[in-house]
């Protein structure tokens, strides 16, 4: 295993050569750019004179994550009362947050989880975002990841598969895209949630993701990004979902692989480490997963003409997670978006998995750890954001259970 200590980390005279340069040409883009770069230069700096005395920096705060983790799932501040359609993605997140800390709860506790679920579970199959809402493709998909995490044969049990895979067929269009809900708009995130949902719980059939292939490849852009449907703006989260959409199909030939791998290396931030979601955006922590999960997908793709390229993960690894560890931790646990935002369980999720992803890399070879071995957090499937033998135990229970026999609504 390889830990990259804190003389190993970026010095802060070789950051300060990567400040943004203006042209002389001021815009709002550029003047928040410089807000966010001046700010995290002083974190750096003063990370630098912490770590000459305290060489066991940068560290995760993983009993505090802990902690306020553990507090979210118990309840939430009223703040969150705007959450209440997105209370499966609450648990969700949550949950996968402590897994990756190794930090899961006690059995009765995720039987209580598993008991909520199925509150959120719709008669017409699918789930809403909380007990009795409509059914929503991306509510959906959190509730089967949450199951999947807590792994045991009441989660899996408690899915109705059949009326799950009639609700996918509702939401399917002709040319193979996907509603987000009943009447609802389709886009890329679609396709993504019904195809991850489908393959966990072994209710993918070629007839329901006909064309699909086809429509995601609609969707790429001539930037090398993937937009939320054709014609529109590649975003990292979109991106994430079309090139996750297509390796789940084993479609990903079809789409320019180059053009993909060019676009999410130029979102990397030269100065902070960390991941922007578009072209000419800020930094945001929880494109540390969006953008760096795909990276582990584009080198399995790529290898499968050159083995080397396995171990290959194309972005700095280092630069990320020294972003992460020293700005976008809370100080009382949970993580943000970038210095002087607020903490929030979204960014704590997907900061996490993002240091997850690097630190693992592809998984093919060692663990590559910024500071200490006490940082590196457990490793995370790039395609599903959950454990990948959580994954397999899912597909396989489901693999020995008969799948739904009707196809079709």
């Amino acid at each position: 295993m390889q830990y990259i200590m804190e003389n190993q980390i970026r010095c802060f005279e070789d950051i300060f050569t990567e400040v943004f340069k203006t042209d002389k040409i001021v815009t709002d883009t550029s003047s928040d750019q410089v807000d966010v770069e001046t700010t995290v230069l002083n974190i750096f700096k003063q990370f630098e004179k912490n770590a000459s005395v305290n060489p066991d920096l940068p560290k995760l705060n993983r009993h505090a994550h802990s902690k306020i983790l553990n507090n979210w799932l118990k309840g939430l501040h009223k703040s969150y009362e705007c959450l209440d359609a997105s209370r499966t993605w609450l648990v969700y997140w949550i949950l996968h947050s402590l897994w990756l800390l190794n930090e899961l709860p006690d059995a009765e506790t995720m039987s209580h989880i598993v008991q909520f679920l199925s509150h959120c579970q719709h008669e017409e199959g699918g789930y809403g975002g909380g007990p009795g809402q409509y059914s929503h493709l991306g509510t959906t998909y959190a509730a089967i990841n949450a199951l999947s995490i807590i792994g045991t044969d009441e989660a899996y049990d408690s899915i109705d598969r059949s009326s799950l895979q009639k609700f996918l067929w509702t939401l399917r269009d002709v040319d193979g895209s996907f509603a987000l809900h009943k009447g609802g708009e389709q886009d890329i995130r679609g396709v993504y949630c019904a195809l991850s949902v489908a393959k966990i719980t072994n209710i993918y059939t070629d007839a329901l993701f006909d064309k699909t292939a086809e429509w995601l490849v609609s969707c790429q852009t001539y930037e090398g990004g993937f937009a939320g449907c054709p014609g529109m703006e590649a975003h990292g989260g979109y991106a994430f979902c079309g090139i996750a959409s297509l390796a789940l199909l084993n479609k990903s030939n079809l789409c320019d692989v180059d053009a993909l791998l060019r676009w999410c290396v130029n979102r990397q931030m030269r100065l902070e480490g960390g991941f922007q979601g578009r072209t000419n955006k800020l930094v945001d922590g929880c494109y540390s997963f969006w953008q760096g999960a795909a990276f582990p997908i584009i080198s399995a793709i790529l290898s499968q003409d050159n083995k080397e390229i396995i171990e290959t993960v194309f972005f700095n690894q280092g630069a990320l997670q020294e972003y992460i560890l020293i700005c976008c931790q809370a100080r009382d646990g949970g993580l943000i978006d970038k210095p002087g935002k607020l903490r929030d369980i979204y960014h704590t999720c997907y900061a996490l998995s993002g240091l997850s992803v690097a630190q693992h890399g592809t998984g093919a070879g060692d663990p590559f750890v910024v500071g200490t071995p006490r940082n590196e957090l457990n490793r995370v499937h790039p395609l599903h954001n959950v454990a990948p033998h959580l994954v397999y135990n899912a597909l396989h229970y489901f693999i020995r259970h008969p799948p739904p026999v009707k196809d079709k609504n």
